[in-house]
């Protein structure tokens, strides 16, 4: 099956200009050498199948992290992956869809796992630099006489804290660890942050794709609009 994808820079979204014979690498005007980053133009279940399939040995089996069970009225709005077939699958990115916690409204929310130098999920999360250590010291710092992380849910099975940093005020950003990787979930508007309140499990679908998963028209946010 034949997937049409657009293909940008992971740091800025930027066009990227592919590898010739002076460059090995794909290039960013703006970043340098950058592994490019892909989204699906559409969404459903041959696409997810498709987007497993780009993973390869030199993937480090980057985890593509879903919410399963999907909490009521949300679907599946779009994938991602950054990387090629020289360096493997980088980063990935889902995107779902659905109502406000709070019932203002739709809500969307993208999860993000990636290793270190991608620097996709800053982008996402409309804050500076690459990866996102110093911003959890930061939550940390501020986190002095609080009780615990921000928001909690399990990953892969286990209790992974969450640390909401600060971003644009048109969303809300939350950065952990999961499978020895960056995680991050950022959520439009920033009040369906709440979403995180609902008991979130993630599974990652390289482990298998529940069949009963709900697709949805593509999100504006992982298509370019973040």
């Amino acid at each position: 099956m034949c997937v049409g994808v657009t293909v940008s820079c992971p740091r800025c979204g930027a066009q990227v200009r592919k590898p010739d014979l002076m460059h090995s690498d794909w290039r960013c005007d703006n970043c340098g050498d950058v592994p490019p980053f892909h989204v699906a133009e559409h969404i459903n279940a041959e696409i997810v199948e498709s987007m497993l399939r780009q993973r390869t040995p030199k993937s480090e089996k980057v985890p593509f992290w879903c919410p399963w069970p999907l909490p009521a009225g949300w679907m599946v709005t779009g994938v991602g992956w950054a990387g090629d077939d020289r360096m493997g699958v980088r980063a990935s990115a889902l995107s779902c869809s659905g109502p406000e916690p709070l019932g203002g409204g739709p809500a969307d929310v993208v999860l993000i796992a990636e290793l270190p130098g991608v620097g996709l999920g800053t982008r996402f999360a409309g804050i500076p630099g690459i990866d996102p250590g110093y911003l959890i010291t930061e939550a940390l710092a501020d986190a002095k006489g609080h009780l615990g992380p921000d928001a909690k849910i399990k990953a892969a099975g286990h209790p992974t804290p969450l640390w909401c940093v600060k971003s644009p005020e048109d969303r809300s950003a939350y950065v952990s660890e999961a499978k020895g990787m960056w995680l991050y979930a950022v959520a439009w508007p920033a009040s369906a942050g709440y979403f995180l309140a609902e008991h979130v499990v993630l599974h990652d679908l390289s482990e298998g794709v529940p069949p009963e998963l709900v697709y949805g028209a593509p999100s504006p946010y992982l298509h370019g609009r973040a």
